[in-house]
């Protein structure tokens, strides 16, 4: 969920930045220098606390610099912080590159914080196998392009394999429908001891998390935009069906259990006691349950969300707006050779293998085409979980779209969790109170939305 990540404001560059940004770079920094070698300020370089990927990092600059001598590498430990990203934005020491989460570029674009980039992709290795949904969130609305992902999630089902066998489900065929997911989540509780088919969360804005989830599955938005007025959208029939599938699952079929007001770590607790058929979350969920609670990676399996579309998020960088031609023309060297190089698949893949790390999750699958099968094949020599459990999750996200989270969303997640937690509390819940209601209060603050 971004939402547990840091959030970021932006305002506009100094006027002294401003006076030095034909010549130089928002930090001041020739952009080139006489023997013709650009130094570019990037961050997102593990900290210390994290010894293992802040040496691989450091061994990566070093390979790229090797391979590249006229481009040198300063790297900042950081992502983007709000407390401390206008001042340095303002104050000229903004990096050169500057990671984003999927939730900032539409706000950075609009206020022009960020350089556009379309004409320098153009010859970029591997850029038209870029899945189109993630290039989006870097585009503006008349068609630029401002920034390059470098990963991504999306959710969908985790489920237990054995409880599905157990079941008379077939661990291979996982529900593909909400209707599928009712009834299989009835046969798992079926089971007895203590079972729950489904479960889901409700607190601490994880519930508005997940609800969002269901409404963009069955073909429903959270917030829609109208000549820049942002409001409500989820009381609709898209709503509804989310809500009635959940009460009836909750009170009409029992099937996920009378425990509630749940939030990650116990539904993670519940699949790691082999006590939970299916929940809502994306593939990195599963190393979790298998260390936390000594399982087997063998016993999950991953499905695609059911429906239409998902809930998905991720990050990507983007280019300060006084950088020069040659240091975004460098920035991009870097993005593309450090983070979308499907050439360097199988030496990070190798590398990670004697460090203990999964690898052949379905996770940061950034590309179509030949690149995303290049990444497969290296992902297949050195896996270490069962991929072919996760084929229904890669298959059915291409099929579906990947829609991000709406504007303001933690505040909006708040009051949606109050609608989540009233559903699985009340079976005599008023739906459609609920669902007016929350609208309201998701208009006043989408209001503030700029």
């Amino acid at each position: 969920m971004a939402g547990m990540q840091s959030r970021r404001t932006l305002i506009a560059a100094g006027i002294a930045c401003a006076l030095v940004g034909g010549l130089t770079g928002c930090g001041g920094s020739p952009a080139t220098s006489e023997d013709g070698v650009v130094t570019i300020t990037v961050n997102g370089m593990p900290p210390r606390t994290q010894p293992v990927d802040r040496k691989y990092f450091e061994e990566d600059i070093k390979a790229f610099e090797k391979e590249h001598p006229k481009i040198r590498i300063d790297a900042r430990e950081g992502q983007m912080d709000p407390k401390t990203f206008s001042a340095k934005l303002a104050g000229g020491q903004l990096e050169d590159v500057y990671y984003v989460y999927f939730t900032d570029p539409a706000g950075l674009i609009a206020r022009r914080q960020g350089a556009e980039i379309t004409q320098y992709v153009k010859d970029m290795p591997y850029y038209d196998d870029i899945k189109k949904d993630y290039l989006k969130v870097f585009t503006s609305p008349d068609g630029g392009l401002y920034g390059l992902p470098n990963g991504q999630y999306s959710l969908g089902l985790i489920y237990n394999r054995d409880l599905f066998e157990k079941a008379g489900l077939d661990p291979d065929e996982p529900p593909a429908t909400w209707e599928e997911v009712r009834a299989a989540a009835k046969r798992i509780t079926a089971l007895g001891n203590g079972t729950v088919g489904y479960a889901d969360y409700s607190k601490n804005n994880q519930g508005g998390w997940h609800f969002t989830s269901w409404v963009y599955s069955l073909g429903g938005d959270i917030a829609r935009e109208d000549d820049g007025t942002w409001k409500a959208a989820f009381d609709d029939d898209a709503g509804r069906k989310a809500l009635q599938m959940l009460h009836d699952m909750r009170w009409t079929d029992n099937s996920m259990g009378t425990r509630q007001l749940l939030q990650i770590d116990d539904v993670q607790k519940s699949m790691g006691a082999g006590k939970l058929g299916m929940y809502m979350a994306g593939p990195d969920n599963i190393p979790t349950i298998v260390k936390q609670f000594e399982r087997k990676y063998e016993e999950y399996g991953v499905a695609a969300m059911p429906g239409k579309a998902t809930l998905g998020g991720g990050n990507g960088f983007m280019f300060n707006p006084k950088a020069s031609p040659e240091k975004i023309k460098a920035g991009i060297e870097w993005v593309q050779w450090k983070y979308l190089n499907p050439e360097r698949t199988e030496f990070e893949d190798k590398r990670a293998s004697d460090n203990d790390v999964p690898i052949g999750l379905p996770l940061d699958r950034l590309f179509t085409g030949e690149a995303q099968e290049k990444q497969d094949v290296a992902h297949s020599k050195y896996a270490n979980v069962p991929q072919e459990n996760y084929k229904p999750f890669v298959e059915g996200n291409a099929v579906i779209e990947q829609k991000v989270e709406p504007p303001n969303a933690q505040q909006i997640y708040a009051v949606l969790d109050g609608v989540m937690q009233a559903v699985l509390t009340d079976k005599d819940a008023d739906l459609d109170k609920l669902l007016a209601d929350a609208a309201k209060k998701a208009d006043g603050i989408l209001a503030t939305v700029k």
